[in-house]
């Protein structure tokens, strides 16, 4: 069958991205573990360590996902003991994610990971910011 060059594997600029994505997540793994979270709940460990207090909506917006997918790990990651979920006294459609004491301490255990990541990544600090940029033109 002929087809069209645009049309081939190799021609597709979604699945380097796609294979790279997944395999830098994989690199995660040993690491993330043993501490019992997934890199979904690791990036958002990320948000929140950076800014606790959260609502649920600006947590989405920073991890670029939706309600739907945040949600079912938020309650996950509750039951786990690393946050509490509350509703606003201002408006009780907003929810508002607090690290517990479990929480914060995760990040003593997690400091290290983006080292020994970025230990196993063969690139360059001037190649990996290059394609940092890119990447965020990207999105």
């Amino acid at each position: 069958m002929k087809i069209d060059e645009s049309m081939k594997l190799d021609s597709q600029l979604c699945f380097p991205l796609y294979a790279a994505s997944r395999k830098i997540v994989n690199l995660y793994t040993p690491y993330l573990k043993p501490l019992g979270i997934t890199y979904t709940q690791y990036i958002m460990f990320l948000v929140l360590w950076e800014e606790d207090n959260i609502t649920v909506g600006d947590l989405c917006r920073r991890l670029m996902l939706d309600t739907g997918t945040v949600t079912p790990m938020l309650k996950n990651t509750e039951k786990q003991g690393f946050i509490t979920r509350t509703r606003s006294g201002e408006d009780e459609r907003v929810v508002i994610i607090t690290l517990t004491e479990e929480g914060k301490a995760l990040y003593k255990k997690a400091k290290d990971i983006p080292a020994k990541v970025g230990s196993c990544v063969s690139l360059s600090r001037s190649e990996a910011a290059t394609l940092y940029k890119i990447l965020y033109k990207l999105i």
